[in-house]
Parts: C-alpha cells; structure tokens; sequence
C-alpha cells in the first residue's frame, strides 16, 4: 500500500469520526439538551430522527420522556391522634422542561433525590395532619360483619371526613406545585403500605386475635345450642316411634294371645280328652331329657299317660 493510499484512508477515517461526533439520534421516547462547556447553547430537541452539533465541542444529553417511577423508603411518621406508623409511598412522574430540568437537577438521579425530599417532607406533614382512621380508610363504607354489635360498629367504622384518597390528592398537589421547579410533573401518588410500628403492631395482632376468637366462641355456642336442640329432637322422635312401636307390638301380641286361646278353647271344647293328651306330651317334651331324672309320685297327673290310659 502507497503513501496516497494510507493517507486517503486516514481522511476517510478522520471524516467518518467527524462525521460521528457532529451527529446524534434522538428516539421516540428521548428528548436532547445540547451543552457546550457544559452550558446549554440551544433549545431542547424533543423531536426524534437524526440530528447534528459541532463535534468534539458540544455534547448531547439526553432525557427520558416516558413516565418515570419514584419509589420512596418506608418512613415512620406519627398521626394527629399520635400513632405511629410505617409509610411506604410511591410516585409516577415525567420530565416536561428538560432544559429547566438539566439546570436544576443535572440527571434523573439528582431528580431522584430531590423527589426524596419533597415528597417524603409532604407525605409526612399530610399524615401528621391527619387521624390514622382518615389515612387507613377510603370511604364510610357499610359495615358487612354481621356478628359485631352497634357499639362495636360505632367504635370500628367511625365516620370519617377526607380518607386516604384525598390525602393522597393533597400530598401531590403540595409536592405538584414544589417540583414544578425543576422541570418535573408528577402524574400520580399512592401509599404502598402503611403499618404500625413493631411495638404497636403486637398489641393490634393480640386484639384481633381476642376478637375473632369472641367471635368464634359465639359461634360455636350457638352450634352447641343448635346440636342440642337436634339431639333432644331426635330423642323425642325415637322415644315417640319406640312407644309406637310397643304399642303396636302389644295389640298384636293380644290379639295373636286372643286367637291362640280360641283356638285352644275350641280344641278342648271339640275333645278335651285330645287336648290333654297333646298339652301333656307338650309338657313332656318342654322338661325331660336324657340327663333329667324325675321322682314323680303315683298320683302325679304327669304319670297318667307313662303309666297307660285311663
């Protein structure tokens, strides 16, 4: 390779990185602040397609355009009625000013922290401002325990007058108007947890504990009286279906006694001497056996018939 040829192929490589330095590209979901020493020298370039800034001496930034999340880290906070809890906060938000946002915060993560601030200053100053029933419920919903007394209801599910939903919606439009500083817009924010502190946690566990199991022992008393009523129910039936049964079995017993007597009238009306006959055969047969011995007398009436007739 000739000296013309190495030199053309440093030009080309010298144009080719030129050509690369002075151009950037700017996607759909981006938006560009360009910097020259680090100062802005131009208004932000939020449309997408290819775009060209003097190489080597200006520097393209770039920033998100989609929504961008903000995810707080559980703080204690007390409430007006002085309980304290854990509150877990989220946030959506997106950069509407680039160019304020680049003078004000530089990046996402200077954002990020003054996110930290002002929405976690907010989130405590609404709670603090507010009753725990206020920030744990939404709405004076109907009550749909049926085993809780009135008092009970009352003590549970007191009224309310703002609930969480507009806490929330107070939180962001304090923190709205604090960001809007810096080029940011939040678009949403909502408690992610909300819990009781661990000393306090134990106490509320052990009084649900208590009252579910009140609850339980109720029911289970009213299934004791309920299997109670049952098994004297079944008794009755079965002692009313037993003394009808004896009943029955007693008429048809005298009524078969009432028949086998007729029957045993006739037969002794018809030939008594017959039936004497068979009644002591009868008799023979009900008492003696082989291992049976008998001492009878001669006027027993049972020798009549082993002696010979009369």
């Amino acid at each position: 390779m000739n000296s013309v040829q190495q030199i053309s192929i440093m030009l080309l490589l010298i144009v080719v990185f030129v050509i690369g330095g002075s151009s950037y590209i700017v996607s759909e979901y981006n938006q560009a602040i360009i910097t020259r020493f680090g100062e802005p020298v131009r208004d932000p370039v939020v449309e997408p397609g290819l775009h060209f800034k003097i190489p080597f001496i200006e520097t393209a930034n770039m920033f998100e355009k989609r929504f961008l999340e903000w995810d707080g880290s559980p703080n204690q906070v007390p409430t007006r009625d002085r309980r304290f809890i854990w509150v877990d906060t989220y946030a959506r938000w997106r950069i509407t000013d680039p160019l304020l946002f680049f003078q004000r915060v530089t990046d996402e993560r200077g954002a990020q922290l003054r996110l930290d601030d002002i929405l976690d200053g907010e989130t405590r100053n609404a709670v603090a401002n507010h009753d725990l029933i206020e920030i744990v419920r939404t709405s004076n919903r109907t009550p749909t325990d049926t085993t809780l007394s009135p008092q009970e209801e009352q003590e549970i599910l007191a009224p309310i007058e703002t609930g969480r939903e507009q806490i929330t919606r107070e939180i962001l439009l304090a923190a709205t108007a604090a960001v809007a500083d810096y080029g940011i817009e939040l678009l949403d924010l909502q408690f992610k947890r909300i819990n009781y502190v661990a000393e306090v946690q134990q106490d509320v566990f052990a009084r649900m504990i208590a009252e579910r199991q009140r609850i339980a022992e109720e029911f289970r008393s009213e299934g004791q009286g309920e299997s109670a009523r049952i098994q004297g129910e079944r008794e009755r039936d079965l002692a009313q279906i037993q003394s009808e049964a004896f009943r029955t079995s007693e008429e048809l017993r005298g009524t078969a006694d009432a028949e086998a007597t007729q029957i045993y009238a006739d037969a002794y009306n018809r030939d008594s001497g017959f039936y004497t006959f068979t009644k002591s055969l009868e008799t023979y047969e009900n008492t003696m056996d082989p291992n049976t011995y008998f001492i009878l007398g001669t006027d027993s009436p049972l020798m009549q018939f082993i002696e010979g007739p009369n």
